[in-house]
């Protein structure tokens, strides 16, 4: 039976990751924490949760819990996120992280951690939007010209960071696929008189607003048509979901840094 850990446990996410994980079978909560000033600590994660009873107060810490688990999951910020994925990696636990807002720097260390222990990092992990970056790279192989390439995402008011980490990766892929430099050539706001778009552009636009849970829509635009591929989260429960799966995945892994992709077979 696998131990999972779960941070940020009293959250939106984690309460939600705690809730998949009721049913599935090889997996159990350990134990949950959250930061320390958090007014759920020391209280039952179950009452929390809206959940049953579970025999697991809420921590303060992931020191504290750490040796109880095989697996954190985690969807948090970045630089508790980094810390705890230090902390892990010195444990020689696994770890499974949806935290999105990293830095380049920050990225560079997150890669570096995960080289030496077994992490499933990915920007989102729900299965739709994990087959969608690859559909989408196969979109992007065949419409490689002619086809300008927009991609706009919306969330709700409270998320912190922009464009979202499924928009980036989303980018990235169809960079990739198209071998462009999306340093170069990623445009992240318009405003003004801006001139002619240009053919190698990949515009990236961000919508916050009310409480929509996720959106992200790829659109290629050429003359006279446009194809347009869209994913919309109806729930965070996707997005649990696919951690929880993530996580009776990686117990079992060699070391190293893995996504989505390498979760559900899609390389």
């Amino acid at each position: 039976m696998i131990k999972a850990i779960v941070s940020g446990s009293a959250g939106r996410m984690g309460g939600r990751i705690i809730h998949m994980m009721e049913g599935v079978e090889g997996i159990t909560l350990a134990a949950a924490f959250e930061r320390p000033d958090h007014p759920g600590v020391g209280r039952e994660v179950g009452e929390v949760v809206g959940l049953p009873a579970k025999g697991i107060k809420i921590s303060g810490s992931l020191a504290e819990v750490l040796p109880q688990g095989d697996v954190l999951i985690e969807f948090t910020h970045p630089e508790p996120s980094l810390a705890h994925l230090k902390m892990v990696a010195d444990a020689g636990k696994a770890m499974v992280m949806g935290t999105t807002g990293f830095s380049p720097a920050q990225l560079a260390e997150v890669r570096a951690l995960g080289a030496r222990t077994r992490l499933v990092f990915a920007p989102n992990m729900s299965v739709g939007v994990n087959l969608m970056f690859r559909v989408v790279a196969d979109i992007a192989r065949v419409l490689s010209e002619g086809y300008d390439v927009e991609i706009v995402e919306a969330h709700h008011r409270l998320k912190k960071d922009a464009p979202s980490g499924t928009a980036l990766k989303l980018a990235q892929v169809i960079a990739h696929a198209l071998d462009r430099d999306l340093e170069k050539v990623g445009v992240y706001a318009r405003q003004g008189i801006i001139g002619e778009r240009t053919p190698q552009e990949i515009g990236i636009q961000t919508v916050r607003a009310g409480d929509i849970v996720g959106e992200h829509t790829v659109l290629f635009g050429g003359l006279g048509e446009r194809l347009e591929i869209t994913h919309r989260a109806h729930s965070r429960d996707n997005f649990a979901r696919g951690a929880v799966r993530a996580a009776t995945w990686i117990v079992g892994q060699a070391p190293g840094l893995y996504d989505m992709q390498d979760v559900l077979g899609l390389k």
